[in-house]
């Protein structure tokens, strides 16, 4: 084999070496984004956004969260985990509230949660003493620092872990308040107050009087008396009897004026 022929053979598979590391790259982390409207991160509530904020807030308290900010639209918080002696994780929250644009009374509620994990780093470091007596002598002293450093940070995708969060804002969510109706009551009889007592038995009851009728007017008659029975001038109306009333006697009417008998006059004598 030539020399120019093992050249183009180491050439070639250089090139294809080329490819193919080219081809197994893999793509950036960014062309995973597709920002498509999946809701992992987000729900909607029947409330104003204060009032989803609040139940966001209550919610994280109840499982042990810290807050380490809150508003009236956002609230922040975290939780620590501590996994073994040397490794330590915790969680961050960031919850925002903002109403609909169609309705007040609703709102939306975006959620996430980033996870930092820590690890224990040990340093050591040495040092000299020095001692003026013995002349320039000096020792070295050892010493070890350890400190928990942040070894990586992500974001919570799992689609699980925000369900159940949101489900448990749920439940913290204010409840709409009941309008009670008016209650129309019958109006109450009063209780009529008792009759004074006046000492008279339970059992006897006391009868009215009875009213007497008008007694009927006496008839009278208003007939003057025959002249022949008596003087005219001395004519004195007597009481009649009512026999209707069981022949009791009627008061005589007033005295009646004497009636004036006009006497015929006497024919003249006859002249001669």
């Amino acid at each position: 084999m030539t020399r120019s022929s093992v050249f183009g053979a180491l050439g070639l598979a250089l090139v294809l070496a080329g490819v193919t590391g080219c081809s197994s790259k893999k793509a950036a982390i960014y062309e995973h984004e597709n920002f498509d409207d999946s809701g992992t991160y987000s729900r909607s509530f029947p409330v104003t956004d204060a009032g989803s904020c609040e139940a966001a807030r209550r919610a994280l308290l109840s499982q042990g969260y810290i807050i380490t900010s809150s508003g009236a639209n956002q609230v922040m918080g975290n939780k620590s985990f501590q996994q073994n002696s040397e490794n330590h994780l915790q969680i961050s929250f960031n919850v925002t509230c903002a109403p609909d644009v169609n309705d007040d009374k609703r709102s939306t509620m975006f959620a996430n949660a980033l996870q930092d994990r820590y690890s224990l780093k040990k340093s050591n470091s040495s040092a000299s003493l020095g001692v003026g007596v013995l002349g320039s002598v000096s020792m070295p002293i050892g010493s070890s620092d350890d400190s928990m450093v942040k070894v990586a940070s992500e974001t919570v995708t799992a689609a699980q872990f925000y369900d159940r969060y949101f489900a448990l804002v749920e439940s913290f969510l204010p409840k709409p308040k009941k309008v009670a109706k008016a209650k129309v009551e019958a109006p109450v009889a009063k209780p009529e107050k008792p009759a004074p007592d006046l000492g008279l038995p339970e059992q006897a009851s006391v009868a009215a009087p009875a009213v007497a009728a008008p007694a009927a007017a006496p008839l009278v008659d208003a007939t003057p008396a025959p002249a022949a029975a008596a003087p005219a001038s001395e004519a004195v109306a007597k009481p009649v009897v009512d026999d209707s009333q069981g022949s009791q006697p009627v008061a005589p009417p007033a005295e009646a004026a004497p009636i004036q008998v006009q006497q015929d006059a006497q024919p003249a004598p006859a002249s001669l």
